[in-house]
């Protein structure tokens, strides 16, 4: 239930309902949508398909969430013995999308399980019938 798809010089694995970051789109909106068609590999839990590069006709739908900037990289130059000091600067800017589909010629992916809160749930119960038998000793 994922794919890998190529974007610029990089490569995502992704599921239906992920959040990524990709290369700045200068003409992405927020709320808009954006499909990568180079993908490289899709398995939908039962069988795979793999792109000889690409699959044909195989894309993965995305909305973009906002537009940010990366991390501060400091770049700094400095010449011994030559009163010579250079400081600069760089923010790369990024798009964070998330998936909204996979579409792959004759497969479909549907959305992965959510994890169930019963399970989480039942945790507290055990730790607070540990509590109570300590206490009574």
């Amino acid at each position: 239930m994922f794919a890998i798809f190529e974007d610029g010089s990089h490569q995502h694995q992704v599921q239906v309902g992920d959040r990524l970051t990709v290369d700045y789109r200068e003409a992405a909106a927020e709320g808009d949508s954006l499909t990568f068609d180079r993908v490289l590999l899709a398995n939908d839990g039962e069988t795979s398909s793999i792109g000889k590069p690409m699959i044909e006709g195989a894309a993965v739908e995305t909305e973009v969430l906002e537009q940010t900037k990366g991390k501060k990289l400091e770049i700094v130059k400095f010449r011994r013995r030559k009163n010579s000091r250079t400081h600069t600067g760089h923010r790369q800017k990024y798009t964070s999308v998330r998936v909204t589909g996979i579409t792959v010629p004759g497969m479909v992916f549907t959305t992965p399980p959510a994890d169930e809160p019963v399970a989480a749930a039942a945790k507290p119960e055990a730790a607070a019938a540990d509590t109570e038998d300590a206490a009574e000793e």
